[in-house]
Parts: structure tokens; C-alpha cells; sequence
């Protein structure tokens, strides 16, 4: 019986060849120079992705869909990577959860906009919703739900709603991870201090106040959500200062103030994949699985960016300035 450290380095040993066939900053260049929408979709079928030349965009969103959920259903059948496989599965779960809440406080069909990356199908969690069978779902995802659904209906808000299914992510995220090594916490809170910085910059330019951004704050970073409130968008620089979202940080003051949202927004995403590429360092393990799959997630964005940019006619400087920094 293979151990689970030579489980591992089998995993680990496989994606590290496919990484080559991965989009790189030079693919995406040549994908953005390309003379037309359905040349640059092609070059996209050297990266392992069906030839979307012809597709709409709404069709572009489906197809990237099936290519994550095949991706998760492949890693998630390996014994050492089902574990990491949620950990991106669960944020889809939480996606669904908010289109449900949405759609019932809007009065609309929440499943063509519901994803099948989650854990739990939308068919089974539609019905679980409708039928209140919530207690088929995972236990955190359940209580999230039941929570939103009060929420919504004590305060017809579904902003509020989807606030408080930030938080349940973030706290099963972390919980998640809780149980894992050192690479995948950092990942967990990087992620949160993130997002919680990505908040507290929304909530300065649109002159909310710190109570207004304690609502929309999420667990498990390295900062408290108390330090957030009361830093404002000033004090955004100093609280990151010498941290690997030291940059990130000093563009959201500026953004605070005005300034571009998109170079903020792109410098804390950077950051993000900066602390995956730490993986490289190791040879197989956690580390190589996570920083994969994050890197397909991360890739899957760049290609949907590109290729709805290219076919609505965006002028391809305009999509550049927006492209994250990619894995490979």
C-alpha cells in the first residue's frame, strides 16, 4: 500500500509537467497581439482548453466552468488532494448559497447563474433550499444558509445577506485549513487580509463608515477586524507596512483617495500568487497541490478576461493593465 508521502510525490511529480502547458505571460501576449478574437481563442487549445473560437461569451463562461469542475473532479479522486480540492470547492458552495438568497429575495431563477464547482451539486442544493432539507448539507454551509435566509427576511437586504456569507466562508476556509501545514494556513489568512483590504478601500471611497466595513470584513487574516475599522484608508499603508501586501496597501491609500482601483485591486491579487510561487521552492507535498490548483483558478480569470475582452473589442492595453500576474 503507497504511503502517503509517496502519494504525494506522485501528485506532486504531475503537475509539476503539466505546469509547462500552462498559460505564461508570453501565451497571453501572443493571445492579446493576435489579429483576431478566433486566432486568439485557438492558441488557447496548447494550453489543454477546448477550442472556444466560436463561442459566445456567455458560452466562454460555461466551457471555463466545465474545465475547473474536471480539473476538481480529477485531483479530488487522489487520496492526498481531495482535502485541498475543497478548499477552492468551497467557495463556490458560498457562491451558490448567495444566487439562492438572491434569487428569492428578487423573485428569480437562481441556477443558470449557479456554478458546479462546488462540493454540493446547485440541483442538490436548490432542492435542500426549497425543500428545507438543509440538513443534508455540510454542517457550516447549512447553518450559513439558515442564517442568510433570516437575515434577508428580517432585513429585505441582500447585501447584508451576502456579508454574512463572506464571513461563513471565510470562517470554513479557515477551519479548513486549520487542519492542514503551514503553506495552506498562510494561504488562508493572505487571502482574508486581502480581502479585508480590498473592503476597507470600497468602503472609503464610497464614504461609508467603521461600522459599515465591520459588516463586510471576514476572519482569518493576521490583522483583526478591529485594526481594519479604525486604520481608515490613510492608515491602509501602515498597517501592510514590510508584509508581502506592502505594495498592494500604499495603492489602496491612494485608491481611498481616488486613485486607481484597478491598480490596487491587480497588486493584491499579485501578492496572493506571489506568496503561491513560494511552492516552487518545494518539491512535492501541500504545497505543490495548492499553489496548482490556484493557479488554474488564477488562470481561468486571465483567459475569461482575455477572451470576453477580445470578443466585446477591448482594446488589448486595456486587458493587459488588467491581467494579474500568472503562475507560470
Amino acid at each position: 500500500m503507497q504511503t502517503k508521502r509517496e502519494d504525494y510525490l506522485f501528485l506532486s511529480s504531475m503537475l509539476r509537467a503539466r505546469e509547462p502547458k500552462m498559460l505564461s505571460r508570453d501565451k497571453a501576449e501572443r493571445m492579446l497581439d493576435a489579429p483576431s478574437y478566433g486566432e486568439c481563442a485557438k492558441l488557447l487549445t496548447d494550453c489543454g482548453y477546448e477550442d472556444m473560437s466560436q463561442l459566445s461569451a456567455s458560452e466562454i463562461d460555461r466551457a471555463l466552468s466545465r474545465y475547473r469542475a474536471e480539473i476538481f473532479r480529477e485531483l479530488s479522486l487522489q487520496a492526498p488532494a481531495k482535502d485541498l480540492v475543497d478548499l477552492f470547492r468551497v467557495k463556490y458552495d458560498y457562491h451558490n448559497a448567495k444566487a439562492m438568497l438572491k434569487a428569492e429575495a428578487t423573485g428569480s431563477e437562481p441556477l443558470p447563474v449557479m456554478s458546479a464547482s462546488g462540493r454540493v451539486s446547485p440541483e442538490t442544493m436548490l432542492a435542500a433550499y426549497r425543500e428545507e432539507r438543509l440538513h443534508e448539507l455540510p454542517a457550516p454551509l447549512a447553518k450559513a444558509i439558515a442564517e442568510g435566509r433570516e437575515l434577508l427576511a428580517r432585513t429585505a437586504n441582500p447585501q447584508l445577506a451576502d456579508f454574512a456569507m463572506d464571513r461563513a466562508y471565510f470562517e470554513e476556509l479557515r477551519a479548513l485549513s486549520a487542519e492542514k501545514g503551514d503553506f495552506v494556513k498562510g494561504y488562508a489568512s493572505i487571502l482574508a487580509d486581502s480581502t479585508n483590504l480590498k473592503s476597507a478601500v470600497r468602503t472609503a471611497r464610497l464614504g461609508k463608515n467603521a461600522d459599515f466595513l465591520r459588516l463586510a470584513l471576514v476572519p482569518g487574516g493576521k490583522l483583526d477586524a478591529e485594526r481594519f475599522a479604525s486604520a481608515g484608508g490613510e492608515g491602509l499603508a501602515a498597517l501592510f507596512n514590510g508584509s508581502a501586501l506592502a505594495e498592494a496597501a500604499s495603492l489602496g491609500a491612494a485608491a481611498a483617495e481616488g486613485g486607481s482601483m484597478t491598480a490596487f485591486e491587480r497588486a493584491c491579487d499579485n501578492a496572493v500568487m506571489s506568496y503561491l510561487r513560494g511552492a516552487k521552492l518545494v518539491s512535492f507535498g501541500e504545497e505543490a497541490v495548492l499553489a496548482y490548483l490556484a493557479a488554474v483558478e488564477n488562470e481561468i480569470t486571465a483567459v475569461r478576461m482575455i477572451l470576453t475582452g477580445r470578443l466585446a473589442g477591448i482594446a488589448p492595453q486595456t486587458i493587459r493593465e488588467r491581467l494579474r500576474d500568472l503562475y507560470a
